[in-house]
């Protein structure tokens, strides 16, 4: 037997990874399933208990309400912001990182992203509403130039959200510039195109997949998030906070589950607009 997959590389592949996605296949894909086939039943309003039954009761509600039409326009709206704001902030110290640093230098500055991510999502939120309260940080600077602190709301939630998943933007960035060879940048730079035509012309449109890589974890991060928004969103409602209330103090699993879709569906449709590009070939 033991021969027999030594000769047969892709069956020996096949065992070795049957286990992981066997599990991916129960957990995630079971969990998805669920979630769908619980979104088309009902809660009896007298008594609390689900009903087993098919109906699209609970998307008429969803289509036809407007505030669940304001709440997933502005869930996405935050999504975008946090999005662009990542871009725009990882792109120059992803490219700084891959094209100004020694090897030695840059694995120190992979590390320095990093370390973010190994404290607690909690702490770090919970340390952006100190910032950013009344008497906070942010507070305390801009005063003296007669401004105030954003308080708190969607603009605190889009700074505490752009922190939490910067990371996530700049390593993919950063691995993409990484493979950018430097020869297409000094061709550039013989041929008398400036810094500008450079960065448009042959940086940018190559960088381009990996950026929207990036884009792929802080969209959907953002998108399905809503800690942060209990934190520092003050009374801002996202989609996320529409399914925990409906899981925890409205007790309407099924409603929960179908307004959990909405994100689902649209994560969808940007992952398959994402493949277009050859994104998801660089993750």
């Amino acid at each position: 037997m033991s021969a027999y997959l030594r000769r047969t590389p892709r069956l020996r592949l096949g065992i070795l990874l049957s286990a992981p996605l066997a599990w991916l296949g129960v957990a995630y894909l079971g969990a998805l399933v669920a979630l769908f086939v619980t979104a088309f039943w009902s809660t009896d309003v007298f008594t609390g208990r689900v009903v087993v039954g098919w109906s699209l009761d609970n998307f008429a509600t969803l289509a036809r309400d407007a505030v669940y039409r304001t709440i997933t326009v502005r869930t996405v709206g935050v999504a975008v912001i946090v999005t662009l704001v990542d871009a725009v902030i990882a792109f120059p110290m992803a490219f700084a990182m891959a094209k100004f640093t020694s090897r030695r230098t840059q694995r120190l500055l992979v590390i320095a992203v990093m370390t973010p991510l190994w404290a607690s999502y909690l702490v770090k939120a919970d340390a952006w509403r100190s910032m950013l309260s009344g008497n906070g940080v942010l507070h305390w600077l801009l005063a003296p130039v007669g401004l105030d602190g954003p308080g708190y709301g969607l603009p605190a939630t889009v700074i505490t959200l752009s922190y939490l998943w910067l990371p996530y933007m700049i390593l993919p960035i950063y691995a993409g510039l990484d493979r950018l060879p430097d020869s297409l940048l000094d061709a550039s730079g013989d041929l008398g195109a400036r810094s500008v035509r450079t960065f448009l012309s042959v940086v940018l449109p190559l960088a381009l997949p990996a950026v929207i890589a990036g884009s792929i974890f802080t969209f959907s991060l953002s998108l399905g998030d809503y800690i942060a928004v209990k934190i520092v969103g003050g009374t801002s409602q996202l989609l996320g906070n529409v399914v925990y209330d409906n899981i925890g103090a409205a007790n309407n699993l099924p409603f929960a589950a179908t307004v959990a879709t909405v994100p689902v569906m649209i994560m969808l449709v940007y992952l398959a607009a994402a493949r277009r590009t050859g994104a998801v070939d660089t993750l």
